[in-house]
């Protein structure tokens, strides 16, 4: 047990955002999707949101320059609540998200360091974030 250290970071999601380096992703996805098809390192998260899980991960890793975060575009163009309760917990915001089509989003995807599936059930609840430098006066 550690002191100061979100709830939802386990030891094993720590060692991984640890292994991570400067502008390797880590991608936050909802329970529809194809984590385990796409990536390589994937921990489980059920019963988890999409925000709550990058919460706790900010609390760890700071975010690479613009664009640090990709959200998968809705169907319509539309912002959902979720992708904006993504990029609050992200501390992001519209302009310095990168919203990316979804086929084109499982491409990015397919190259992030990490996946973490999450229990979250809203569509399009994905997130994926770029580590920054960690100890960089930005940060």
């Amino acid at each position: 047990m550690l002191e100061g250290i979100h709830p939802l970071l386990t030891g094993e999601l720590l060692l991984h955002l640890d292994r991570m380096g400067h502008s390797d992703a880590v991608v936050v996805a909802d329970a529809h999707f194809p984590a385990w098809a796409l990536g390589t390192r994937v921990v489980d998260l059920p019963g988890t949101s999409t925000p709550d899980v990058v919460t706790a991960i900010r609390t760890v890793l700071p975010l690479d320059d613009a664009p640090g975060m990709d959200l998968m575009a809705s169907a319509d163009g539309e912002v959902l609540d979720v992708q904006r309760e993504l990029m609050v917990a992200a501390g992001t915001d519209e302009q310095s998200a990168r919203f990316v089509e979804r086929f084109g989003y499982y491409d990015v995807a397919k190259s992030a360091y990490l996946m973490v599936r999450t229990g979250e059930t809203r569509k399009y609840g994905n997130a994926l974030l770029r580590k920054g430098v960690v100890g960089h006066p930005s940060a």
